[in-house]
Order: structure tokens, then C-alpha cells, then sequence
């Protein structure tokens, strides 16, 4: 049994590919052979009953050996079917593919190496989340975005409050980033009003995501079907579907609610929390971090992007308990009105304050500081202030920073380091953070 089964699943394994397209071929080829046979049963039954003109002779090349017939025949038939499959094939797909994707065996390759990549969720929001989900749909196809909803200024504030719904602003903008749509129509679903009496300040997107729930009737169905017409590759969850609020308290007592309003005061915040206290995840949402093999938090506002999420102490919970890589991007720049001066070990701390330690295992930080460009009067590049050996979390520095923008990450450059990372996590440290037992501590 031994001798007879290595070869038998050899031949299954080939013809048991990811799409399936190698048995289906075989299948076909058996089927033209019987065919073939059949026809050719039948043609010699005629030729030798019936007397054939003296021109058949030439033109089936029977003053050629026989093998050399087969053979020629053969070749021709192959090559005739390998184009008709071909050309059948552009037909068929021509009307699902995109001007410019460029050649039909690279649009199914890439389709196929998308398709193979890994369960990744980013948890996130605002212009932190969409780079990073721009720079991985090249990698995979399998992306989530978990996205803050506690956005409560421009046109996402006015829709929250007019229309009573999730504000659509941080969902837009990962719409867009993941579309596979015409740049027609991303530009059309970034197009914001400038004038005209209740429209101005409104984006078209925003406006279209408000619309679709409203025919549609709930949230999840009109991300569904924004998501179909813009081709999205992967999806966007929002963290919860409760109408939150976010609130701060800063380091002089003062408390403000309104995520638009935290920043500000400029002073230094204490903690923020969310109104009500403790709203229920979004199913979908757990269900995607318990199923992910890797989780990246990051990168985005510390205080009005990232945290509102983890506050949804079931999203916390489940990013906890999930069997994942799981990884924090931090910021390459601080942010006047909430980060001012941080280092990456104040960021670090400020999560494991609000949502508790072990969300991650590895930081991503940015060690290229000599870029050129300026981050702002009010802003600096974010730095690794002090020793970090025998911490519970294991450094990752990579040039991630966008050299033209120095206050953003690279989308290319980011996603590159964080595939990187996770094919080669067998050759880092990959215990988990509560088995190191050590603290981040920030040496300022």
C-alpha cells in the first residue's frame, strides 16, 4: 500500500489546487480524447467500406509513417485548443476586468496569490487605517477593517446628529482605500460639496453610505452592497453599532465629551472613556478577530482612532484571547492636542492604561529619522526613548515612514514590513507578552 500511495496522492494534490482548475482541465482532456476516439472509430468504419477520391490520400498525409502523423495531429489539436480556451476565456472575463490590469493569466494569478494571503484585521480609524489597508490589499485579499465610530465633527458629526446614524466618515475613507472600483468613482466618494445650502462640508460618499442604509435598512446590509459597488477587496466592521460617545479627562480635572473636541484644550489627557460605559461589539466584528492570523492595531489618532475601539471592552477581550500575531504600528509623528512629546513607550503605556496589557506582541516603530520634509511646528517624529531589552514586547524597526508627508506612514513600505513580519515570525521571539512579565518602561 505504501508504494501505491505516494504516487496516488501526488496526482491528487496536483489536481487539487486552490481554484480547482488543473482536475477540471484534466476532465476536459479526457473528455476530447473519448470524443476524438469515437469520431475516429466511425472514420475508419467509412474508410474501409466506402472507395475515397485519389485527393484524400494527400490530404490525410497518408504517405507519411503513422507515427509521424499522430504526432503532427496532436500538436495541432493541442495548440488549437490552448487558443480557443484562451480566447474563450478573455471573452468571458473580458466584461469583469478593468482597463489597465493587464494580461488575463496575471489578473487570475494575482487573483489567486490575494486569495492565499493571510487573514489579517486592522483595528483603527481616520487616515492611519486607510493607508495601512492600502498598502495590504496588494498582499491579501483577506482583509478587515475594524473601524471607530465615535466620530462626532464634520459632515459624519451633522449626518450623526440630523439622521440619527453610525457616523460614516471613518468608513468612507476604508471604502476607498480597499476599492478595486474605477478611480472615477473613488474620486467621486471623496468629492466634498464646497457650496450649496446644506450640502457644503458633506462628502458624496458620506451622503451615499447614509442613503444605502436608509434603502437598504440597517448598517450592515448598506455596507454589504457599498462594498459590492465599489469592488472591495476584503470588509469594513464597525467596532459597535451603540450611538458612543467619547469623553476626556484631563491631567488638571477637566472633562470634555466629543471626540472633534478633544484635542483642543492642548493640555494633557488622563484617560478617555466612552458614553455609555460599556457598549456591546459588533458580532461580525469578534467573530473576524477570533479568526485572524494577524491582528494589527494601528496605526492612527492615539486617543480618537485607536482607543475608542479597544474601549469596546469585548473588542479587547477577543484581540486578546485570539491565536494571532498580533502587532501595534505606532505612530511615526506626534499629534498636537493628544501625543504631544510622546515617545513609543508613551504610547505603548497609554493603551495597556486604557484597555489593559497583552493586545499585542510586536511594535512597529519607524527608524528612519533623516527624512526630508517637515512634520509641523507642532509635531515630531516619534522616537524609542530608553533600553527596551527584557520587555514583554518585541520591537520591530523598519523605514516606515512616507518620505514626502514625514507626519504618515508609506502605505508600500508599511504593508511590506508587516507581511515581512509575519512570514517570518518563526525566527523572532513569539511567546506571549504575559510570559515576559516585564514592563515597557518609558525613560524620559
Amino acid at each position: 500500500m505504501g508504494a501505491v500511495g505516494s504516487p496516488v496522492s501526488s496526482l491528487v494534490k496536483w489536481l487539487y489546487p486552490g481554484m480547482h482548475v488543473k482536475r477540471w482541465l484534466v476532465l476536459l482532456v479526457f473528455s476530447v480524447t473519448f470524443i476524438s476516439l469515437g469520431i475516429a472509430y466511425v472514420l475508419t468504419n467509412i474508410y474501409r467500406q466506402q472507395p475515397f477520391p485519389e485527393q484524400v490520400y494527400y490530404l490525410t498525409l497518408q504517405f507519411v509513417p503513422r507515427v509521424v502523423r499522430g504526432a503532427l495531429f496532436v500538436l495541432i489539436g493541442v495548440g488549437s485548443a490552448v487558443f480557443a480556451l484562451l480566447q474563450l476565456s478573455r471573452s468571458l472575463l473580458a466584461p469583469f476586468m478593468d482597463h489597465g490590469r493587464g494580461d488575463l493569466v496575471d489578473v487570475i494569478y494575482q487573483h489567486r496569490y490575494l486569495a492565499r494571503g493571510p487573514r489579517i484585521v486592522a483595528i483603527g480609524g481616520g487616515h492611519g487605517l486607510s493607508t495601512l489597508l492600502r498598502g495590504l490589499k496588494q498582499h491579501t485579499g483577506n482583509l478587515t477593517a475594524i473601524v471607530t465610530v465615535a466620530d462626532d465633527g464634520g459632515s459624519s458629526g451633522r449626518l450623526r446628529r440630523e439622521m440619527g446614524v453610525l457616523p460614516p466618515g471613518d468608513i468612507r475613507m476604508c471604502l476607498v482605500a480597499l476599492a478595486e472600483a474605477e478611480p472615477l468613482m473613488t474620486e467621486l466618494f471623496q468629492y466634498r460639496f464646497d457650496k450649496g445650502e446644506g450640502l457644503e462640508g458633506h462628502s458624496f460618499g458620506n451622503l451615499f453610505l447614509v442613503a444605502m442604509q436608509a434603502i437598504t435598512g440597517d448598517v450592515e446590509h448598506a455596507l454589504r452592497e457599498s462594498s459590492r459597488v465599489l469592488a472591495v477587496r476584503g470588509q469594513i466592521l464597525p467596532s459597535t453599532l451603540a450611538d458612543i460617545q467619547l469623553g476626556a479627562e484631563y491631567a488638571d480635572g477637566e472633562t470634555v465629551f466629543g471626540e472633534s473636541r478633544l484635542p483642543e484644550r492642548g493640555k494633557p489627557i488622563r484617560r478617555i472613556f466612552l458614553n455609555p460605559k460599556d457598549p456591546p461589539a459588533y458580532p461580525e466584528a469578534i467573530k473576524a478577530i477570533l479568526e485572524a492570523d494577524m491582528i494589527v492595531i494601528g496605526p492612527g489618532s492615539l486617543y480618537t482612532s485607536i482607543l475608542p475601539n479597544l474601549l469596546v471592552e469585548d473588542i479587547a477581550r477577543a484581540v486578546r484571547a485570539a491565536n494571532a500575531i498580533k502587532v501595534y504600528v505606532c505612530n511615526v509623528a506626534t499629534q498636537r492636542g493628544e501625543t504631544d512629546n510622546y515617545v513609543v513607550q508613551d504610547h505603548v503605556q497609554t493603551i495597556e492604561r486604557h484597555a489593559g496589557p497583552n493586545l499585542f506582541q510586536y511594535v512597529v516603530v519607524n527608524n528612519n529619522a533623516e527624512v526630508e520634509g517637515d512634520v509641523g511646528p507642532d509635531s515630531t517624529l516619534v522616537r524609542v526613548n530608553g533600553a527596551l531589552a527584557d520587555t514583554r514586547y518585541q520591537l520591530w524597526p523598519a523605514d516606515v515612514v512616507d518620505v514626502g508627508h514625514p507626519h504618515f506612514h508609506d502605505p508600500q513600505k508599511l504593508a511590506e514590513t508587516l507581511i515581512r513580519l509575519y512570514h517570518d515570525r518563526s525566527t523572532v521571539r513569539t511567546e506571549s507578552p504575559a510570559d515576559e512579565g516585564a514592563e515597557l518602561v518609558a525613560t524620559r
